[in-house]
């Protein structure tokens, strides 16, 4: 037993060493905080020198701001503040006198992702927007007030106005999720300006604009005026301080100071903190968006620390030491872990039970001892970011402090973020690390009160807990394109067809219209509940003009899922009555047929049913000819006749129906319930049909992209619950991704669980929340709407016997955005890669084509449009595409393919008639032999010879040889 109880001790022991090793490097010596300090006062010194300031890893931005508060000031001033999802305008009131007083009234206005990856003039026009709606909301329109920005985002400041305005020049590039495009290197004030003056109903004094850090260290300098630092510990990381002007080489001037917002984030880019690092650091940097930048911010903030800590639990457990070596899913989840969890655990008053429990609510089934083993790993880490943030900052301070050829330096640092807030030991560590590394100086540490609101936390909540995947980056979307693009082709060979999810079906539609059409049309419009019928009558009088009278027809639901005989003749019945309307019953017109299911077609006349969608059930069509059904119904009513000349599907109908109006479109795409794509495709790439000349019109059947499994990578939890829920599981799923017939249901879905999580509505579910269906894809356009957008969320949340808060309309708003620009952003992809390929089928450099759009989700959505062609002009720089509406739908495109078939028989008619007086019948050729021989017989005879046509010449040749010579 006493054996058996030391190997235990022994074990116990080697187990804690491991433990005890791996922290140990995140245990930094005074020596190495030393080296450090030593190491960041290089490259302060190294980015305020012109020489070395390009490749210096800590920037040492200007920002012309020359002077901290002195308490003389006063006055009503506009600020704004624009650094994440929100943007908050204030108007703040500073009064001197016997006690000096700062009043604040502020407003919190969500910024849509569409506008923060828009275009600049678009960003710019929506915080002119939302300071009109302010001034409006405070009474002040008509009030010019000096102006204040903080705007969070590394600039280069370029343009001094006078001792107390600072103006903020050229943007070096966004962070935080900003991409909004013609704003990087150009001057944010000039489009702050240009953006007034386009609203044209107030004017500004555009004083100052800053960053956060620097906003920081100006609203703790007003309560203490040695206040000459900023420091922001948060999510991110950084510093700025008053340098002197001397010292600032690439600005002119040498008197006095100006505030240098250091970026600090960047330092060890050039790898001179690599001894620190760990390859917990590393395996990090290695999974963020930026690998290789911002190293010492993912050593040191809010973050990136949960992430560390999650790399170290794993390797924990995978080595025994942790959770009994059990792995689960959660863990293995990329940001499970959030930092604010090591403020909760490293609290002095959380008990071990309590931090069990955190663990067990992230899937972990602890012990106490997991419990002490979690807890040191989180106070490692932040010990360590505490101490390098200390390090760093005893570099500033003993700067300034050589600055001033002091001995001791007395000063303030002003401090923001929730890392430096809400963690229980942070502060203390930071401080204790300066004083250790800055004996010569007593810094203390003032804290900025003015934190960021509950809508805020709830929009970061929601974009990184359960929408990040929905979130695609140019690269990715550029990775879609080129997956398309192999599908396509192998939906044009013969041998990987069969296979292929995009199955490029054949149209057997070799044109598009050239102007030359007329004549008088029926057209059918079959693809839903309703089906339309169409006139249409093309005439040339004096320009081509088109008339088009129409009627629609209800398909009952017991028609759509009965029987195919059924359906057609419920469709050859409203044609009939159609034709009697317009008194024509009597006439054979031709006849285009749209029917919006997938077909094969081996010719233009002729569609064979693969598949039924939206809901058709109809039996004994799929595997049939519809327009030999059609023509059957018909002829079993015997009232009228019709000639049907061409099938085609409602995507080839709207090209048609808009290469009528632009004879540069060549693709056409459908947004709506469903979505499809066709274009015109190279006779030689189609090995399904014979020929290689010319062009005929692919049908591509986008929506089963990824059946066979090529998007499940960007698929959600969500997109797979739809799936699940449907009438066909495991088929069309881009469609499921991108369509409105699912997305209502997916912010539905999404809505739902943020519930449970306790993030919206207070954790309330109603049961029209859980109720499938109830929130439309209409209801999304409604939220989605600039102006009127919360009050419609708040309205439609209610029908839903939700009880929304201001929050929970923002919330579910950014909800309806990240859903609708993800399938714009898809569609963008999948028609990035047609034009594309149309492109490199004409070898040209650039692309001058449109393309023909319908679909009720393009058109009533309100930003929909314009999310799709800003993204389709970064993925396909090299083309200049024209988005044309179908304004008419695809019926008028079943039409003019009608006019094209019907110009070409007759082309080939009078082709065949012209030729006809060519062909010679038997009898003719007889007759023609009898006349010869006559005129032999003629041509010999010593009486005729002279008049006969066929001279009979002698040549007094007499033989031929015979082989004796």
């Amino acid at each position: 037993t006493l054996q058996m109880q030391l190997c235990a001790y022994v074990f116990l022991c080697s187990q804690r060493k491991e433990i005890d090793d791996t922290l140990a490097t995140f245990a930094l010596s005074p020596t190495q905080l030393q080296e450090v300090k030593a190491k960041m006062r290089v490259e302060l010194e190294r980015g305020l020198k012109k020489d070395s300031h390009p490749t210096a890893s800590v920037k040492m931005l200007p920002t012309y701001v020359y002077r901290t508060p002195d308490g003389t000031e006063r006055g009503k001033y506009l600020a704004l503040d624009l650094g994440g999802t929100n943007f908050r305008v204030l108007v703040v009131k500073i009064r001197t006198g016997m006690r000096n007083s700062v009043r604040m009234y502020n407003k919190i206005y969500a910024i849509p992702l569409e506008i923060m990856q828009g275009t600049g003039e678009e960003l710019f026009d929506l915080i002119v927007q939302c300071i009109s709606d302010f001034l409006d909301y405070m009474g002040m329109k008509n009030t010019r007030l000096p102006l204040g920005f903080t705007f969070s985002f590394p600039c280069n400041q370029t343009e001094v106005t006078s001792i107390v305005n600072m103006i903020l020049g050229d943007l070096v590039s966004w962070t935080k999720g900003f991409k909004a495009t013609d704003c990087e290197g150009y001057d944010v004030v000039d489009m702050l300006r240009e953006a007034i003056k386009r609203r044209n109903e107030f004017d500004l004094d555009i004083v100052a604009i800053v960053n956060d850090t620097v906003g920081t260290m100006m609203t703790c300098a007003y309560e203490d005026p040695k206040c000459q630092i900023g420091l922001i510990a948060g999510t991110g990381s950084n510093v700025c301080y008053m340098e002197e002007m001397n010292n600032i080489e690439f600005v002119e001037g040498d008197e006095g100071q100006m505030c240098v917002n250091t970026e600090w984030g960047g330092f060890g880019e050039n790898d001179n903190t690599e001894d620190i690092r760990t390859r917990y650091d590393r395996e990090v940097d290695g999974g963020s968006l930026n690998p290789g930048k911002q190293r010492f911010e993912k050593m040191t903030s809010g973050m990136y620390l949960g992430e560390i800590v999650r790399q170290i639990l794993i390797d924990l457990t995978k080595r025994g030491l942790l959770f009994r070596g059990r792995i689960t899913e959660r863990l293995k989840t990329k940001g499970i872990f959030e930092t604010k969890f090591l403020s909760q655990i490293e609290s002095d008053r959380l008990a071990l039970l309590q931090v069990r429990s955190i663990l067990q609510s992230l899937g972990l089934d602890s012990t106490c001892d997991d419990s002490i083993i979690v807890k040191e790993v989180c106070g490692a880490v932040s010990r360590r970011a505490a101490q390098l943030c200390g390090a760093g900052m005893a570099a500033v301070v003993d700067k300034i402090r050589e600055n001033r050829g002091l001995d001791h330096l007395e000063i303030t640092v002003g401090v923001d973020g929730t890392l430096y807030k809400l963690h229980p030991h942070f502060s203390t560590i930071l401080k204790d690390t300066v004083r250790e590394l800055a004996p010569n100086c007593k810094v203390d540490f003032i804290l900025s009160e003015d934190g960021s609101g509950k809508g805020a936390a709830l929009i970061t909540a929601v974009i990184d807990k359960y929408l990040y995947a929905m979130r695609f980056s140019d690269e990715t979307l550029r990775d879609i394109m080129a997956r398309f693009r192999r599908e396509m082709e192998n939906g044009l060979g013969r041998d990987t067809n069969p296979t292929a999810t995009v199955k490029m079906l054949p149209t057997f539609v070799r044109s598009i219209p050239d102007g030359s059409e007329k004549g008088d049309f029926i057209a059918l419009d079959l693809g839903g509940s309703n089906f339309r019928i169409l006139r249409v009558k093309v005439s040339h009088e004096k320009k081509q003009t088109v008339q088009m009278e129409n009627q629609i027809y209800e398909t009952p639901e017991d028609i759509i899922q009965g029987s195919g005989s059924r359906l057609f003749d419920h469709v050859a019945e409203c044609l009939g009555d159609f034709m009697e309307k317009q008194k024509i019953k009597d006439k054979k017109l031709p006849m285009g047929f749209t029917f919006s299911f997938p077909c094969a077609h081996s010719k233009l006349d002729e569609a064979v049913l693969l598949t039924w969608t939206k809901r058709f059930k109809a039996s004994g069509v799929e595997g049939m000819d519809v327009v030999k059904l059609l023509n059957k119904a018909i002829k079993k009513r015997g009232d009228y006749d019709a000639d049907i000349m061409a099938v085609v599907n409602d995507t080839v109908g709207t090209m048609m129906t808009c290469g009528f109006d632009d004879q540069r479109c060549e693709v056409g795409i459908i947004i709506g319930t469903g979505t499809n794509a066709c274009y015109m495709e190279e006779l030689r790439h189609i090995d399904m049909v014979e020929g290689d000349e010319g062009r005929m019109c692919i049908n591509t059947e986008w929506g089963a992209f990824g059946d066979d499994g090529t998007l499940e990578d960007i698929r959600t939890e969500f997109d797979r619950e739809i799936d699940r829920g449907s009438l066909n599981p495991g088929k069309q799923l881009f469609e499921k991704m991108v369509s409105g017939m699912y997305m209502g249901e997916l912010v539905r879905l999404i809505l739902v669980k943020m519930a449970k999580e306790g993030l919206l509505f207070e954790g309330r579910i109603t049961p029209e929340l859980l109720t499938k269906g109830t929130f439309e894809t209409k209801h999304v356009s409604a939220i989605e709407k600039s102006k009127e957008g919360l009050t419609k969320a708040k309205e439609i949340l209610t029908r839903l016997g939700v009880e929304p808060s201001e929050d929970d309309c923002i919330a579910v708003q950014h909800v309806c955005t990240i859903v609708s620009f993800r399938s714009a952003n898809l569609i963008a992809a999948t028609l990035g890669a047609i034009l594309t390929r149309v492109k490199d089928n004409k070898n040209s450099p650039r692309l001058r084509t449109t393309v023909g759009i319908d679909g009720s989700l393009y058109k009533m959505h309100p930003q929909y449009a314009r999310r799709l062609h800003k993204t389709v002009r970064r993925l396909v720089p090299e083309s200049d595409v024209r988005f044309l509406l179908s304004e008419s739908g695809s019926g008028k495109g079943a039409a003019m393919v009608t006019a094209w078939a019907s110009r070409l028989a007759d082309q080939t008619r009078q082709i065949a008639e012209t030729l006809a007086e060519f062909r010679l019948t038997k009898e003719q050729l007889l007759e023609v032999k009898k006349r010869m021989r006559t005129e032999i017989q003629n041509g010999l005879s010593k009486n005729t010879q002279s008049t006969a046509t066929v001279k009979m010449l002698p040549t007094y040749v007499r033989s031929t040889p015979d082989g004796t010579g």
